[in-house]
């Protein structure tokens, strides 16, 4: 088994009382779809966000990081599959899933 970060990027927040509803029962499915999978939930980041460059010089702005989750899998593929049942799909949002592993 490995670990594997599900990067969100784009899509659209609900705007309604009833849409968040809708949406945090389709996230509340999910997570329980995923079972003992389910390693970090996530969060959504805020639109605030800093780039560091090499030079260690600081600008205003990161790139379309939306949120995350962390889930764990046997396979890369297996990884996908699950994160095609991501509720971030319906708001327009993609995923990239990339395998992590311990460097310490």
């Amino acid at each position: 088994m490995a670990d594997y970060l599900l990067l969100y990027s784009g899509g659209r927040m609900p705007e309604t009382d009833a849409e968040r509803g809708q949406v945090m029962k389709a996230w509340d499915e999910w997570f329980h779809s995923l079972g003992g999978a389910l390693k970090d939930g996530g969060n959504p980041f805020s639109g605030q966000s800093k780039t560091i460059d090499t030079d260690g010089s600081v600008s205003n702005g990161g790139g379309s990081a939306s949120g995350y989750s962390v889930i764990t899998a046997e396979s890369l593929d297996e990884a996908v599959g699950k994160a095609k049942g991501c509720p971030v799909l319906q708001g327009g949002a993609k995923i990239a899933v990339y395998e992590t592993f311990n460097a310490m």
